[in-house]
């Protein structure tokens, strides 16, 4: 029979943030800078299929609005969740439930949006020098780094993130 032989050593490490980021704007100038800055050093390549490929990108991300129902009393009697692959589509079925006179009516209160319950998530694929590719995962309580496997490349994320006063 056959054993199973380790090839790879994958590591994960996550930094809980003290104060939530306030803001889908907030969070999104955060992921646009770290695209943008390459504060990690990151390298571009040649995919498989040939297409250059950035050194980071948006791997996944996904928003998820909420809107509570309140009646007279100011009593919650309903409550509405809906994720959005962009933050564009997020803004815009927020909009939409906001402004939605039959589900206000079929909930039996006002709707109020619900901005400190609301989540973001954006996963960003980074192609390191030595060739490893690993993730930078944001939402508004968290920074995961995954798949990495050199400690230089924690050390790089947690270097950047001491300087970021949001991430602390």
């Amino acid at each position: 029979m056959a054993d199973f032989v380790q090839t790879t050593v994958n590591k994960t490490a996550v930094r809980d943030l003290a104060v939530p980021i306030a803001s889908v704007t907030s969070f999104n100038n955060l992921i646009q800078s770290v695209i943008d800055d390459n504060p990690f050093g990151c390298v571009g390549y040649t995919g498989a299929d040939g297409q250059p490929v950035a050194a980071v990108v948006r791997n996944r991300e996904h928003y998820t609005a909420k809107v509570n129902f309140l009646n007279g009393e100011g009593k919650r009697v309903g409550t509405v969740s809906i994720q959005s692959p962009t933050i564009a589509a997020f803004e815009a079925n927020a909009a939409e439930v906001m402004g939605n006179a039959a589900l206000e009516a079929a909930m039996g209160g006002e709707a109020v949006r619900n901005a400190p319950g609301e989540t973001y998530y954006a996963q960003l694929k980074c192609h390191d020098p030595s060739g490893d590719d690993y993730y930078v995962t944001f939402t508004r309580k968290t920074v995961r780094i995954s798949s990495y496997q050199d400690d230089a490349i924690r050390n790089a994320v947690e270097a950047w993130a001491d300087t970021v006063g949001s991430l602390d």
